[in-house]
């Protein structure tokens, strides 16, 4: 623990150039005491640092004490700053790991990249998830995340959407996905690979047993495969429609200078779509199928016997 700290010690100096003791102590959350202890330790192993009294005073390494980062261009920096996902990392119990890492990366760069590295983090920030609906709570995600990193097999009790809604389940667990702000898991199990919600797990038990990977999977690889295979299983239709300017432009349709565009547009079934062309109100007329046009003409003429009064 205190060898940790030694080393953040020693990087918050050159990342920062000066601090205090009492600053030193706000960042480690450790006694001012302690500061001066560490800086002594510090001292007798080597490391060329000194400390002035005063209201400018303060510890800081003689200059050009540093460690570098070799062949590291701007944008490569850019990058490696906005590759660090904090929400992420704190949900699998790496918050401080990566804020470490990061202070670690900023103290080996160059002045001028570590200046440029700092302004991509005050310019940009990614925040997954979606503005509706709360966040999924994960209770087992650090758990899975333990089973992927070691490699062991786990048995989960899982909910799912069709019957039986609970399962029972042994899985060899491949790897973790983090998608629009949802975790999933892909993983190994008695039908195959298989792709599971993270929130839906109701209970994990890990087990003893180590697997090993299939030849060849490639997470992501697979990742992109499976959502090429969702979308495909999602768009099983077509609804023939036709568009004012508005209604073409919510849909991604280039208009015709007539005002009205006719298009045929793919649906996922009679029911989602019958919501979804509710949803732009009078800038859409379903023309087919049958079926779709009929539920909404009488979706219609409901409200309006509704709001006639």
């Amino acid at each position: 623990m205190r060898a940790s700290r030694l080393v953040t010690l020693l990087l918050l100096l050159q990342n920062r150039g000066r601090m205090t003791a009492k600053e030193l102590a706000g960042e480690l959350e450790v006694s001012v005491r302690t500061v001066y202890r560490d800086v002594e330790a510090l001292g007798a192993a080597g490391i060329p640092l000194y400390g002035a009294a005063g209201h400018a005073g303060g510890y800081r390494l003689v200059d050009g004490y540093r460690t570098r980062l070799t062949g590291l261009t701007a944008d490569e920096a850019q990058a490696a700053f906005l590759a660090a996902l904090p929400g992420a990392a704190a949900e699998l119990g790496l918050g401080e790991a990566l804020a470490t890492a990061q202070l670690k990366l900023r103290a080996a760069l160059p002045a001028e990249l570590r200046a440029h590295a700092g302004q991509i983090q005050e310019r940009f920030l990614l925040d997954a998830p979606g503005w509706y609906g709360d966040a999924d709570r994960t209770p087992h995600l650090a758990a899975v995340a333990a089973a992927v990193w070691a490699r062991r097999a786990v048995v989960l009790r899982y909910r799912r959407w069709r019957a039986p809604e609970e399962i029972e389940r042994r899985v060899e667990p491949y790897g973790l996905v983090l998608k629009a702000g949802r975790w999933y898991l892909v993983a190994g199990g008695p039908s195959g690979i298989r792709t599971y919600r993270i929130d839906q797990i109701l209970g994990l038990r890990p087990l003893e047993e180590q697997f090993v990977l299939p030849d060849g999977f490639d997470l992501a690889g697979h990742w992109t495969g499976h959502l090429a295979g969702f979308r495909a299983r999602l768009h099983t239709g077509e609804a023939l429609v036709r568009l004012t300017p508005e209604g073409a432009r919510r849909l991604g349709v280039t208009p015709t200078d007539d005002g009205w565009t006719q298009a045929l547009v793919p649906i996922e079934s009679i029911d989602h779509a019958h919501g979804e062309f509710l949803r732009m109100g009078t800038d859409v007329e379903v023309m087919a199928p049958a079926e779709l046009r009929d539920r909404i003409a009488e979706t219609a003429r409901t409200l309006a016997t509704r709001y006639e009064g």
